[in-house]
C-alpha cells in the first residue's frame, strides 16, 4: 500500500492526540468536519458503576462515561478519552444501541480541539472545576441537572440544621 494512502474509513476524519490549553492532552482533527458528521466512538469495556467505583477509589484521574437507563459506565480507553470538556462545545454524544458517539454540532476547522459537555452527574466529588477558558464558562463540568440536584440536597441539609 503506498505511503500516502488513507488508513482510516471513508469520512473519517484524521485526528491527533496533542497539548491543550483546557487539559494536558487533548483531541484535535487534522480534517475539517461538517455538522452533523459522527466523529468517532466512545468505546471500552462495559463495567458495573459500583465496579468502576471500586476500581478507581484512590485514582484522580478515569475516563468513564456514563449511558442510556442502566448503572453500567464504559471505562474508556482510546481516542474519544482525550475529548476535553467545554462549556462552547463543538461536539456531543449521541447513544444509539447502547453505543456511544461522537457527533459534530457545527462545522469544525482542521486544526480545532474536539470537545464536548461533559455534563457530570451522580458524583462523589465536591467539585469538577471547568477549565475551559469559554466567555460563557459555568466554571464546573456538572450538568445543570447536577447542580439543580446538590442546591436541593444543601437546601435540605440547612433546613434541617435551622430547625434542630
Amino acid at each position: 500500500m503506498p505511503r500516502s494512502a488513507r488508513t482510516t474509513k471513508p469520512n473519517t476524519p484524521r485526528l491527533l492526540i496533542r497539548s491543550s490549553n483546557i487539559h494536558a492532552a487533548g483531541c484535535y482533527t487534522l480534517d475539517s468536519i461538517p455538522r452533523g458528521r459522527r466523529v468517532l466512538e466512545y468505546d471500552g469495556a462495559r463495567i458495573s458503576k459500583a465496579v468502576a467505583d471500586e476500581r478507581y477509589a484512590d485514582r484522580p484521574v478515569t475516563y468513564l462515561f456514563g449511558f442510556g437507563n442502566t448503572t453500567d459506565v464504559i471505562d474508556g480507553f482510546g481516542t474519544a478519552m482525550f475529548l476535553n470538556h467545554s462549556c462552547d462545545p463543538n461536539c456531543e454524544t449521541e447513544e444509539e444501541n447502547g453505543r456511544v458517539y461522537i457527533r459534530a454540532i457545527r462545522n469544525i476547522a482542521a486544526n480545532e480541539e474536539l470537545v464536548y459537555e461533559y455534563n457530570l452527574y451522580d458524583s462523589d466529588e465536591d467539585d469538577a472545576d471547568c477549565h475551559c477558558g469559554a466567555p460563557n464558562c459555568r466554571g464546573t463540568m456538572f450538568s445543570n441537572d447536577e447542580l439543580k440536584r446538590r442546591a436541593r440536597k444543601a437546601a435540605r441539609k440547612k433546613s434541617r440544621a435551622a430547625t434542630k
